[in-house]
């Protein structure tokens, strides 16, 4: 038996929702990458906000106005602090989705034409695949991929080869693989991709909630991120952008509050960040989101990373007991963000998923919304166990149980 995992927050009872028991058993969530659980202070601002100073921002000169019109202010001011990024290129958008689709459509048509090419890698997500495909056919661009290696790794050497032929305008690229769990090095590709004068985008979805992040020092032109995968509620992500290259973009989408004036044939836009965000925003969402940053600025995001690399070493330990499983992406848990991707021979990966779920524990199963990178890896689908704050080296002693009583079921022998 490989030795328990040394660190632990000891945090779960800051989330209410481990009080639920599925038929006598406690609750077991190994899928945080999916979408996190949520402490108490976040559903209590959630609930304060609404109940005692809803009204809508940059709207009303009343009091109760004026409060929400602080509490939202200062909801941007707490979250771009929190990833070292500049609050006036810090937009707020539905989610990263909607984040990547902003800068595909805002920067890129005004951007990438014919004889252009935009470079993705073979591990993103869908979110960071379909708007570039729709964008380079609508452009006549080209779309190429920078391969993944069989450590589930990138090559910085097959970057600067791709960036030596002179046509890449952009480069998009996840942070952490929702699928490998790969780490990839976004500093050193940002680099490069700058000094070949092309732009970067990153996907810093499966990164914030996890790791300490500084928007800043990373060099991203584009970085975007999800809030509910970061303790906060659904409905807001986060696009942080270099102020000067938000200048010079059209607006996404359009309506009141991101307009200076309008007049009966043209409009003229409002200042960062508010030009890229039409109508109501979230405003209770942002709060929320503030919420989950303070909680996490206490814990110290440098303790988060430690904490939950120390459980992925354990259960990539802990998986590798059982017979006939096999993990997909970086094999050390210092190259990789707090998830394990797996199959499992002689299963499927929803039936792992479902008897998992008999023995009370919750985990991911299906592709993904990474086809492409499915392909590369010569399956159609995966399960995956991916692990929070709130999680420790019991669950995931639970999740291998349940692993080996699964491979019972199908008639694939005992531990």
């Amino acid at each position: 038996m490989p030795p328990v995992a040394e660190s632990s927050l000891e945090v779960r009872e800051d989330f209410p929702i481990f009080a639920r028991r599925f038929d006598g058993r406690p609750l077991i969530y190994l899928d945080s990458a999916a979408t996190s659980q949520k402490p108490e202070v976040v559903i209590s601002a959630l609930t304060d906000h609404l109940r005692n100073h809803n009204a809508n921002v940059h709207r009303g000169v009343y009091a109760l106005a004026q409060e929400a019109d602080a509490a939202f202010d200062l909801a941007r001011e707490k979250i771009a602090a929190f990833t070292g990024a500049q609050r006036q290129g810090t937009i707020f958008t539905k989610n990263v989705t909607e984040a990547i689709n902003l800068v595909a459509y805002s920067w890129g048509r005004a951007n990438i034409g014919s004889g252009d090419a935009v470079l993705i890698t073979e591990m993103e997500h869908h979110a960071n695949i379909v708007p570039w495909q729709i964008l380079c056919r609508e452009r006549g661009a080209t779309l190429r991929y920078l391969k993944v290696d069989e450590r589930g790794e990138l090559s910085l050497e097959a970057l600067e080869s791709e960036l030596a032929r002179g046509d890449v305008r952009l480069v998009a690229f996840t942070h952490v693989s929702n699928v490998l769990g790969t780490i990839n090095p976004v500093a050193e590709m940002t680099a490069r991709v700058r000094a070949a004068g092309a732009v970067s985008l990153v996907d810093g979805a499966q990164a914030v909630p996890h790791m300490p992040v500084d928007v800043d020092a990373l060099g991203a032109d584009f970085y975007g991120w999800t809030g509910h995968k970061a303790l906060g509620p659904t409905g807001i992500g986060v696009l942080h952008a270099r102020p000067e290259i938000l200048d010079g973009m059209e607006p996404f989408l359009t309506g009141g509050d991101m307009i200076s004036s309008v007049d009966f044939q043209s409009a003229t836009w409002n200042e960062l960040p508010s030009k890229f965000e039409a109508g109501t925003p979230m405003i209770a969402e942002a709060v929320g989101l503030a919420a989950a940053v303070d909680y996490l600025c206490a814990l110290d995001m440098t303790r988060v990373r430690v904490h939950e690399r120390s459980l992925t070493a354990y259960m990539l330990e802990r998986l590798a007991e059982v017979p006939g499983l096999r993990v997909v992406g970086p094999p050390e848990a210092e190259g990789r963000g707090g998830l394990a991707s797996f199959t499992i021979e002689g299963m499927h990966p929803h039936d792992v998923a479902e008897l998992a779920d008999r023995g009370g524990v919750c985990i991911r199963a299906g592709h993904h919304c990474a086809q492409p990178l499915m392909r590369c890896l010569g399956v159609g689908a995966t399960a995956r166990a991916s692990v929070g704050v709130y999680n420790d080296a019991a669950d995931i002693d639970a999740l291998v149980a349940a692993l080996h009583a699964g491979r019972e079921v199908f008639g694939l022998g005992g531990s």
